[in-house]
């Protein structure tokens, strides 16, 4: 599984967020969390990280 894309993460990554303004990444569950609560942002679990939903 791939680390977060998020500068200085160094967490598993576990959601792919689509961002309308930037780049669709993956990111950790804390970064995820974080960046969804943007309007227009949209989370998918990445297939497989099912243990990192904590």
């Amino acid at each position: 599984m791939a680390t977060c894309s998020e500068a200085g993460c160094e967490n598993e990554a576990a959601v792919r967020v689509y961002v309308p303004w930037e780049a669709d990444r993956d990111v950790c569950t804390a970064h995820a969390r974080a960046i969804v609560q943007q309007d227009g942002v949209v989370a998918e679990p990445l297939e497989g990280s099912e243990e990192n939903w904590r």
